[in-house]
């Protein structure tokens, strides 16, 4: 049976493919080295400033660091093919990585909100000069990791991309921070600034986690527009009719879909091959890489267990 794919088109679809995965690894090798060494630089300069924001946000990082030695497996495991464990492939094991560095932000930022507000009933002297050397380092690291995975597509590196983001935040607050301790005497400023620094991570680590639990529960995909997706459906000729129409994402980006299509009565069934056709190319245009579709006649009765 023709699927009407061109092969060369589909060679150049897998390099495609390949080069992204490659690419995807590569960023977050990048990203984890330059969390792991940032981290322990992070640390000693916390203990030497005596900046609470300085600490938590250390230990934050290393946790981050060995998140990403995860997530990156995981990011690798997902290239693999289909297989006879898992007949649609290995995708899904990347949002398990995206999944898991979210669920790990979230501990991090609960345990810097409880250190900050320990600093806020005992306020400590921290080193302000030290801090804005920090800061500064802090904001040019991250910002290269960042821009490392601007462009990224996964959902860890969109998970990952986030941290960076937080923490360029996190770093131009402390280093303003540490301009205001210099010249001023505020030591509750630190710990105000770990606690803004943690509620914001935690609330965006709350939405990636929203989004990849989406994905775990077989939502519609937010980015599919279904009702048009249906529209282009019945527009086909000699489609009567559309239903039980079942769309799900494997990884965020690459979506599955099952349907019954009614056929009109004139169609003959050596026709029934091209409005296949046409049903794939339309959701080729979704981001739905496979579609199983069960054509029915006026003849048929469909027996649909639930709707």
């Amino acid at each position: 049976m023709g699927q009407g794919h061109n092969h060369s088109n589909h060679q150049t679809s897998h390099n495609d493919h390949s080069h992204h995965h490659t690419s995807t690894s590569q960023n977050l090798a990048w990203a984890f080295f330059l969390n792991l060494f940032f981290s322990i630089f992070e640390l000693v300069g916390g203990i030497y400033s005596n900046s609470i924001a300085i600490i938590s946000d250390a230990f934050h990082d290393f946790g981050d660091a060995l998140s990403l030695t995860f997530v990156w497996y995981l990011q690798k495991v997902s290239t693999k093919p289909i297989d006879r464990h898992f007949d649609y492939g290995y995708k899904r094991f990347s949002i398990l990585g995206a999944l898991i560095i979210s669920v790990l932000l979230s501990v991090g930022s609960v345990l810097m909100i409880i250190e900050s507000i320990k600093r806020f009933i005992t306020p400590a002297e921290s080193k302000a000069d030290v801090m804005f050397v920090l800061a500064v380092v802090g904001v040019v690291v991250n910002g290269i990791a960042m821009f490392r995975l601007h462009h990224g597509t996964s959902f860890s590196e969109k998970a990952v991309y986030l941290h960076f983001v937080e923490d360029i935040l996190g770093w131009i607050a402390v280093l303003l921070g540490s301009v205001c301790m210099y010249f001023w005497d505020v030591p509750w400023l630190d710990p105000m600034m770990s606690l803004g620094i943690a509620i914001w991570i935690l609330y965006n680590a709350y939405g990636n986690t929203k989004q990849v639990m989406r994905i775990f529960l077989q939502a519609v995909p937010v980015s599919l527009n279904r009702s048009n997706l249906i529209e282009r459906w019945n527009q086909i000729q000699g489609v009567k009719s559309v239903h039980d129409i079942k769309v799900w994402s494997l990884d965020g980006n690459h979506h599955v879909a099952s349907l019954h299509v009614l056929i009109e009565k004139k169609v003959k069934i050596g026709e029934f091959q091209k409005i296949k056709e046409n049903i794939r190319n339309i959701a080729s245009e979704f981001e739905i890489i496979h579609t199983t579709i069960e054509i029915e006649t006026d003849e048929e009765k469909c027996n649909l267990h639930y709707q």
